[in-house]
């Protein structure tokens, strides 16, 4: 099958959108499938206001209708709300082309965040998206419910694995400080909430993976702390293995592939009690959930390594893709000529007008 996928989200970002499309792509491709991927790379750009790592395409609509007319897919898949999903649904509503969608993050909350946009506006801009999706694949049954009772139809599964290969239990590095030591990995912006983690009173250190639009006043503000930058997967593995326990202070993310990396190479998570760490560690003895996120950290120092990378043994990408292919909607080719046509007949007309 040819598979189109659309994302707004793409290199040089380093996230768990990207991860997650990157991972899906190499199965699909594994699986037979040949897969084409229509992002930002292709097209004039702008930095998206106040998060300058985003990039949003300028005006790409003529050059969206031409990829989609020439690779002629056989499923189409629009992974964000950006101009390059814009486009494409456009298009495909206009020429009758099936199509699914994914909610990735929360974007209300990260919004109303940064700019204090009422959650209700969001949530009604993503309704009207999403609203021709022949299925919305969330990534946790409690986003799938979380999205019905704000009044989204047809929401489907679509869970996240995990590379076993890259993610493992192996010897730990030195890090040069104290433990026990504290890890978070992740993008430092204001939504994943890291100054609730840097804030704790905590015995040894606390260490900090990645880079954002807040490092720098973070940075300031918490000079303690141990700052590591991007790494690379393998890196990152060692960095996972050498730590002894993973802090997610996020109360807003989705999912959080870096909770399955991290029991992966058998690091215990603590986190609160939310979305994305209730779905993957649950009751689990893998992680500490508590609304008292320092008392998490404290009860993880002491589980088991052992069982971090059991649990972590649930998740998979093949899996994760075999339900992804699950819920696309093939075309029918018939019915998408015809709708072609009468697309041209009415351009005609109007021309003609």
């Amino acid at each position: 099958m040819k598979i189109m996928i659309v994302t707004d989200a793409w290199e040089p970002q380093v996230n768990g959108v990207v991860r997650t499309l990157k991972n899906t792509r190499d199965e699909l491709e594994a699986m037979g499938h040949r897969v084409d991927f229509l992002t930002p790379l292709e097209f004039n750009t702008v930095p998206c206001p106040t998060y300058p790592d985003i990039s949003l395409s300028l005006l790409p609509g003529r050059k969206v209708r031409t990829r989609l007319r020439e690779f002629d897919a056989d499923a189409l898949h629009l992974a964000t709300e950006g101009p390059l999903g814009m486009a494409a649904r456009a298009y495909a509503i206009r020429h009758g082309l099936p199509f699914t969608t994914a909610y990735h993050t929360r974007f209300p909350e990260y919004v109303h965040a940064r700019l204090r946009i009422p959650l209700s506006w969001t949530y009604a801009f993503l309704r009207w998206f999403h609203g021709p999706s022949k299925a919305v694949l969330a990534p946790t049954e409690v986003v799938k419910r979380d999205l019905e009772e704000v009044g989204f139809s047809n929401v489907q599964l679509w869970s996240r694995g995990v590379d076993h290969r890259i993610f493992r239990p192996q010897p730990a590095q030195k890090l040069g400080a104290e433990h026990p030591i504290f890890l978070h990995v992740g993008r430092v912006a204001v939504e994943k909430n890291i100054e609730a983690f840097l804030d704790l009173d905590l015995p040894g250190s606390s260490w900090v993976v990645g880079e954002g639009p807040a490092l720098e006043g973070i940075k300031r503000r918490h000079p303690q702390a141990h700052y590591l930058g991007v790494l690379s997967q393998e890196e990152l593995a060692q960095v996972y293995a050498s730590a002894d326990v993973f802090v997610f202070p996020s109360r807003t993310d989705t999912f959080g592939l870096v909770l399955l990396e991290a029991l992966a190479c058998g690091l215990p998570v603590a986190a609160y009690p939310v979305t994305g760490p209730l779905d993957v560690i649950g009751d689990s003895s893998a992680g500490a959930l508590d609304q008292d996120l320092r008392a998490a950290c404290l009860r993880a120092v002491v589980l088991s390594r052992e069982d971090a990378v059991r649990h972590s043994r649930r998740y998979s990408w093949r899996t994760a893709t075999e339900q992804f292919v699950g819920h696309l909607h093939p075309r029918r080719r018939d019915t998408l000529e015809d709708s072609r046509l009468m697309a041209d007949v009415r351009a005609a007309g109007a021309q003609g007008q």
